[in-house]
């Protein structure tokens, strides 16, 4: 069965279900039960590979003694044993004293989920479909989670909600390859959506990771926020299925209630990589958390403040943000100030509207700083559209390939021989705090269209169209003594 067929043949069943009450409660179902899928195939594989491995659920509260038989529990009996006895038992995992890190994970991804079918008989139908069709020890279906959860996300979008959490795969792979991870070093995403800019970090490292001491340094070294319920269970599945067997660190949480003077230099990292959700605005009463001349409710502006925090000495970031940032006033000036003055702000890539699309229009930028300043000069380098595009769709979207424009002009790793070309420029630390910290520097080397005077390009329409009716009265009258000479024939 292909994906496509696969997820929709699920819906499918779940829309006959009373219970279930639009698309983002079917995702959200179908989530939860791919997590128990994925998390027993894990299971079978770990009991092969770990001998102290330990299960932290009850044998019967295992998928495959509940789920896998295609002929076992179903109807009232099924329904029963879910809401009864199945999500009590994971729920309590998160507060139980005792349990093991396996079963914090279960705990943390079952403590906001929730079973809203009401047929027995159609929960086993959608058991058995994903069952029949879905073996992630096989290294082919593994792989398939990663369409699966595009999937998810396109039919996210549908329901009104996927931008929030949503970065497209070559945004995430460019900032991670030239951020450049390396393993030991300490990588924070503090609102990671479904994991996609830490999976992407992982698999930068796995080529690094030689030995069973470098696996576990790398297992430690990746660390994630996520306040919603539906992608921090996307991202632990993801984490599970990028090798990351314990993703303890992945917590769900809100990043932003924690008050800034409480995270000390323990919580310090040395790489953050991240797209915060941009354009919200915080709950009453979150700005208190963070010292008084950065307190706005600009959900975005405060994860900045909290990023220039978190950063080690010497640590680097590369922060998704909108263009309000950079001309933006208040406390976005505050941030923007310090930025220059306490750390290097060296690049920042504007991407062209489209970026985002279908989620949202507006145009981002990727700011690129070091934790160590004062900025001497910021370097702009403007992402051009591929040769005959105007936008970005969903049928085409931003590659990858696109960046090697930056790549190529990048300078390495120390960023040297950095040439002012017809995407890049650079502005002076100087001139930028002049402009009052206002970051939204046009390209110079744009070739500016001079449109003319209005009033002159009007008499100028208005003789043109003189001309054009004086030709058409001139060609009527040709035409109309060519027939009169020839008698009216044709």
């Amino acid at each position: 069965m292909s994906l496509a067929t696969l997820i929709k043949s699920i819906q499918d069943i779940m829309r006959k279900d009373v219970g279930v009450d639009g698309d983002a409660q079917r995702i959200s179902q179908m989530c939860w039960l791919l997590f128990l899928k994925i998390y027993d195939d894990k299971e079978q594989e770990w009991e092969l590979t770990h001998a102290d491995y330990k299960s932290p659920l009850q044998k019967r509260f295992r998928w495959s003694n509940w789920a896998k038989d295609p002929e076992g529990m179903t109807g009232e009996e099924l329904i029963d044993f879910v809401n009864n006895n199945l999500f009590p038992a994971l729920k309590q995992l998160a507060t139980k004293a005792g349990v093991s890190e396996h079963g914090r994970v279960i705990g943390s991804v079952f403590e906001d989920a929730y079973n809203y079918m009401k047929s027995g008989t159609l929960l086993r139908q959608v058991i058995n479909t994903i069952e029949d069709d879905v073996d992630f020890n096989k290294s082919n279906d593994r792989h398939l989670f990663n369409d699966i959860y595009e999937k998810i996300l396109a039919d996210l979008q549908s329901a009104g909600n996927a931008g929030e959490y949503y970065t497209p795969r070559a945004v995430t792979q460019f900032i991670v390859d030239t951020i450049n991870p390396q393993l030991g070093e300490s990588i924070f995403d503090p609102a990671c959506g479904t994991g996609g800019f830490l999976t992407c970090a992982i698999e930068h490292l796995k080529s690094q990771a030689k030995t069973t001491a470098d696996k576990k340094r790398l297992q430690k070294s990746i660390h994630g926020v996520e306040k919603k319920p539906l992608p921090h269970m996307l991202a632990i599945t993801n984490m599970m299925l990028h090798g990351i067997e314990v993703p303890t660190q992945i917590r769900h949480d809100n990043t932003l209630s924690r008050p800034y003077k409480d995270y000390g230099p323990r919580d310090r990292v040395d790489i953050i990589i991240t797209n915060p959700p941009f354009g919200g605005m915080e709950e009453d009463g979150i700005e208190k958390n963070f010292l008084a001349k950065h307190q706005t409710r600009e959900t975005a502006d405060l994860f900045m403040a909290l990023i220039m925090h978190l950063l080690k000495p010497t640590g680097r970031a590369a922060v998704v943000l909108p263009d309000g940032f950079l001309f933006g006033e208040g406390v976005k000036t505050t941030l923007k100030r310090e930025l220059l003055e306490d750390f290097n702000l060296h690049t920042i890539v504007r991407l062209p509207k489209g970026v985002f699309a279908p989620y949202t229009s507006i145009a981002t930028n990727i700011l690129f700083f070091e934790k160590g300043g004062p900025t001497k000069d910021v370097w702009f380098f403007e992402h051009p559209y591929p040769e005959g595009y105007k936008s970005y769709s969903r049928s085409k979207p931003l590659t990858i390939g696109e960046f090697d424009l930056e790549k190529k002009w990048w300078g390495g790793a120390e960023r040297k021989r950095r040439k002012t070309t017809e995407h890049a420029w650079k502005v002076s630390a100087k001139d930028i705090a002049e402009r009052n910290y206002n970051l939204d520097c046009k390209n110079p080397h744009e070739v500016t269209v001079e449109h003319g005077d209005p009033d002159e390009l009007m008499a100028e329409y208005l003789d043109i169209t003189r001309q054009l009716q004086a030709a058409q009265q001139a060609l009527k009258t040709e035409l109309l003594a060519a027939l009169k000479a020839t008698g009216g024939k044709a």
